[in-house]
């Protein structure tokens, strides 16, 4: 998925549209994608800040990243040994023209750290 300052228009015959409009209002998504748009934060913080269950928000968390609409900031390795991932949104904004003739997204990138490919 493309994730630029750019349109997107979607039209119905498009599978991949629906199911990016589902996810980015769904609230389960839309809480992850608005936690991590200022910083980068793991699974278990996100969980935390919004009150979700921890494999829920894995899955969900796999599917946003397929989608296109995050990345992994960071990995580290924390004082136990164990691999801590750093999530961040790749979108800051997203604008919704709805009309009679179409459906057109319009994304805004997130500036903040985005690694130099957005297509990850």
């Amino acid at each position: 998925m493309m994730l630029s300052d750019q349109r997107y228009l979607l039209n119905q015959e498009d599978k991949n549209a629906s199911i990016l409009l589902k996810e980015l209002f769904d609230g389960f998504s839309y809480k992850i994608v608005m936690s991590i748009i200022e910083d980068s934060k793991t699974v278990f913080e996100i969980c935390k800040e919004n009150d979700l269950p921890i494999s829920s928000t894995y899955k969900k968390i796999k599917k946003l990243k397929d989608l296109g609409l995050l990345f992994i900031d960071r990995i580290v390795i924390n004082e136990k040994g164990k691999k801590v991932v750093f999530y961040k949104s790749k979108i800051q904004s997203v604008e919704l023209i709805l009309n009679k003739k179409q459906v057109l997204l319009q994304f805004k990138k997130n500036e903040r750290n985005l690694p130099y490919s957005i297509s990850q």
